[in-house]
């Protein structure tokens, strides 16, 4: 029996991010290799016509195949790239041209798998893709996805998301990895994942569960008084934090302090707070043998099973869970 190999088409369009583009088939390159099962996958670059294609790093890239050839073809998993640009007020717009759009929308139809990379969630929701599902992007452009498309239940805070309908989508540039191991797993199971991973450096650690966005790294109040209260905030988490307690510190009062926070940083001060102690503690689960009697103090949150409850309200896992899929394992 010959070798079947899993055809998985990247759309090219002038402006693609190059990551988006280069990044998924190093990863499913060493499939063959790590596999002990015959087969793996048959990558192919793919443009409206045989040109060059330039990336927005400025490196050219020339198509295997055009859209029209590859459209007769059996498609199993079309990977959506994407790519931004930034206005005269300085907004990053995703970029999303129309005949880029159509041809997506139409080879979709013919691909067992669709999934996108980064900004590439907006092309898949101009083509109504992502209608009535769940979907990520990169967090810089999720609110204009939401906006745009209010039929898609946009969450900003996954590494990536996978939709019943075999749709995927991913985050950051970099978590096009993140998505393509993922990819590995499912069609090759998670030994063979991460065997890849470990050829690639990294760790198979991060899944659709996990944040793309910490919140040191929440776009800044511009009150310099909200400002220092997220600092204390960060720098003392194991201690008690109310919103009298946070409104006393700030000068403010309480119901003062929780429209500032609603209207500069879009939560209330509890679910800021919270927030930062599960990142928290989900950094000690990753990186410590802390119990999780010891996790929960030092977060803040008193009890373990207050941190149970948090885990499963923020990130629908429990904290024993999150260890087990999060912790590096050893090289």
């Amino acid at each position: 029996m010959g070798t079947v190999n899993r055809l998985i088409v990247i759309v090219l369009f002038e402006g693609v991010d190059l990551l988006d583009v280069t990044g998924p088939p190093e990863v499913f390159s060493l499939v063959t290799r790590e596999s002990v099962e015959r087969g793996g996958y048959e990558v192919v670059l793919a443009a409206e016509t045989p040109a060059a294609v330039t990336t927005a790093a400025g490196v050219r890239i020339l198509p295997d195949t055009t859209f029209d050839e590859v459209g007769v073809r059996a498609i199993d998993t079309l990977l959506v790239p994407g790519s931004v640009e930034v206005d005269g007020d300085g907004r990053v717009l995703p970029v999303i041209e129309p005949g880029t759009v159509a041809r997506v929308k139409a080879l979709a139809a013919r691909s067992r798998r669709v999934a996108s990379v980064c900004v590439g969630a907006h092309i898949l929701a101009a083509a109504g893709l992502l209608d009535g599902k769940r979907a990520t992007t990169h967090w810089s452009t999720a609110q204009r996805l939401a906006a745009d498309h209010p039929a898609v239940r946009v969450d900003p805070d996954p590494i990536f998301i996978r939709e019943e309908g075999e749709v995927w989508t991913g985050a950051g540039i970099s978590a096009c990895l993140d998505l393509s191991l993922a990819l590995v797993a499912e069609d090759f199971g998670e030994p063979v994942a991460l065997r890849v991973a470990r050829q690639l450096v990294m760790y198979l650690k991060r899944s659709g569960g996990q944040s793309q966005f910490s919140v040191p790294l929440e776009p800044v109040s511009p009150t310099r008084r909200i400002e220092d209260l997220r600092h204390h905030i960060l720098n003392n988490l194991d201690r008690r934090l109310t919103v009298p307690d946070l409104a006393a510190y700030a000068h403010v009062s309480d119901r003062q302090l929780t429209r500032i926070f609603k209207t500069e940083l879009g939560v209330t001060p509890h679910a800021y707070v919270e927030s930062a102690r599960v990142e928290m503690a989900g950094h000690l689960l990753e990186t410590t043998d802390d119990t999780l009697e010891r996790v929960a103090s030092v977060c803040g949150f008193g009890t373990v099973d207050t941190l149970f409850r948090a885990f499963r309200r923020r990130l629908s896992t429990t904290p024993g869970e999150y260890r087990a899929r999060f912790r590096p394992g050893p090289a």
